[in-house]
């Protein structure tokens, strides 16, 4: 998602380039970026990849792109629409095919729901915003006929509740239609709030956890606890990391980042290993920005039990700072 924003053409080829050669298949975008997104440069990361993808081997990788939910004042995304309903995602995969030069996307994801829910940095559900929104039922039944078209192989969905995944498999189980196979969340080392009831249903349902943000916007990584004023999202795009500036997230970050020193890692790659070594986490989503972060990360490896529980030591006294 900083392909177009913060990332070149050609810095984007190479860093796919090193990511495949290094073993990585699965590739997830959405229609919405680069971030913080702006009418200039939506779709950019989509073009970019798919200029990419055009000199590559279709069938090796595993594509994810993502239809935006109703307008979170994205007013330029097809005239910042009120729904996710059959006009607007059918506008929106015919497009993202287009920019991504593909005749199929392997996984076709809802970028957050349709209905009212606490999203982005907020936890607290509150029934006063309640509004409008298209049905389960409708987003279900047009997603499952793009598979049947074949323009979709597998569908998912982001920034999801266990409510909304109930409602996903009810729909899809009623009425014979395509069920999810993955949730898009974030999880990481400040934001563990997946395990308290998402894990239980995605693990009876055989649902994929595809963990975003597992730096926490580059937090993790520990570059800004040497230099607040370091070059990175937090400080290019203040606005855009409010989730992350919480109270206790910045002791937190620093005992994740002394543990990563004791520990002889550096802490991207103790925040990126505590995910490997979790059963439920299907895939890390990285989002690197220069070619020595993404070398970095794809360093990481899994930890150790000993590890593990020093780490547990640390959330019990930073129990979910950012969720």
């Amino acid at each position: 998602m900083t392909f177009g924003e913060q990332n070149s053409l050609a810095e984007a080829c190479a860093q796919l380039d090193y990511a495949v050669a290094q073993g990585v298949n699965f590739i997830d975008t959405a229609e919405m970026y680069p971030v913080p997104g702006k009418a200039e440069t939506q779709g950019r990361t989509e073009e970019y990849v798919g200029k990419w993808l055009k000199t590559q081997a279709r069938e090796q990788f595993i594509l994810g792109t993502k239809v935006a939910g109703p307008a979170r004042g994205f007013g330029w995304i097809r005239n910042g629409p009120q729904s996710i309903d059959r006009a607007n995602i059918l506008s929106a995969i015919d497009s993202s095919l287009k920019r991504l030069q593909t005749d199929y996307i392997d996984l076709y994801q809802i970028h957050w729901p349709a209905r009212n829910v606490p999203m982005f940095g907020k936890s607290d559900y509150d029934p006063a915003l309640e509004f409008t929104a298209t049905s389960v039922e409708e987003q279900l039944t047009v997603l499952s006929e793009l598979v049947q078209s074949g323009k979709v192989r597998h569908i998912g969905v982001s920034n999801e509740t266990p409510w909304g995944v109930a409602e996903f498999l009810k729909v899809a189980e009623r009425l014979g239609l395509q069920r999810i196979v993955s949730i898009q969340n974030p999880y990481n080392l400040i934001n563990r709030t997946f395990e308290m009831g998402l894990h239980e249903m995605c693990h009876r349902e055989q649902i994929s956890l595809l963990a975003y943000s597992p730096l926490a916007f580059g937090l993790l990584s520990g570059k800004y606890v040497q230099n607040p004023d370091e070059q990175g999202r937090m400080t290019l795009f203040p606005a855009f990391g409010q989730r992350y500036r919480k109270p206790n997230v910045p002791a937190a970050v620093a005992a994740y980042a002394r543990l990563a020193q004791q520990l002889g890692l550096t802490p991207a790659q103790l925040a990126l290993g505590f995910l490997r070594s979790r059963s439920f986490v299907a895939s890390t989503i990285i989002g690197a920005t220069s070619m020595v972060q993404l070398k970095e990360n794809l360093g990481s490896t899994a930890l150790s039990a000993e590890q593990l529980q020093a780490i547990e030591q640390i959330h019990l006294l930073y129990p979910n700072p950012a969720p």
